[in-house]
C-alpha cells in the first residue's frame, strides 16, 4: 500500500518533468535560474576585466614615472659631481616627447651636516590631488 503511493507520486513527478514523448527535459524555471546564474557570473567577470585594465594602466604610469625620476636623479648626481653640491638648484619642468604627460620637480633641502644636501626628485602625471606622483630622495655631498 505504501509502495503503491510512492509509485503514484513517482509517476506524477515523472509526468511533470518529462515532455510529451516521455523523455526527461528541463523546465522553464530551471532554465531561467541557470541563465540568471550565468549572467551574474558574466557580469562579475566583465567587471574584473575592467578593473584589471585600470590596474595595469596605473602600474604602467608608476613604472614609467619611477624610471624618469631615476633619470633626473642621475642627472642631478652628475651635475653635483662636476660642479659640487652648491651647483644644484631647485627646478621644475616637463619631460620631452613621448613623455610630455609627465612633469618633474627637484627640491634641495639642507641636512644637519653642512656638506650634505637632500635632493628629492618628484615626477607627476595626471592630477596631483589624486596622488599620481613618484618621489625619489637621495643625499649628495
Amino acid at each position: 500500500m505504501l509502495l503503491d503511493r510512492y509509485k503514484e507520486r513517482l509517476i506524477i513527478l515523472s509526468k511533470l518533468f518529462c515532455n510529451g514523448s516521455g523523455q526527461r527535459a528541463f523546465t522553464l524555471l530551471e532554465i531561467m535560474v541557470a541563465l540568471a546564474i550565468i549572467s551574474i557570473a558574466l557580469v562579475a567577470l566583465l567587471s574584473l576585466g575592467n578593473r584589471s585594465i585600470a590596474v595595469h594602466s596605473r602600474l604602467q604610469h608608476l613604472t614609467q614615472a619611477t624610471l624618469l625620476a631615476q633619470q633626473k636623479m642621475a642627472e642631478s648626481e652628475l651635475k653635483a659631481r662636476s660642479g659640487g653640491v652648491a651647483q644644484l638648484n631647485e627646478s621644475t619642468g616637463t619631460f620631452a616627447e613621448p613623455f610630455a604627460d609627465y612633469q618633474w620637480r627637484i627640491t634641495i633641502s639642507s641636512t644637519p651636516l653642512p656638506a650634505v644636501q637632500m635632493v628629492t626628485v618628484t615626477v607627476l602625471w595626471g592630477k596631483e590631488e589624486r596622488n599620481e606622483l613618484v618621489e625619489i630622495t637621495s643625499f649628495l655631498f
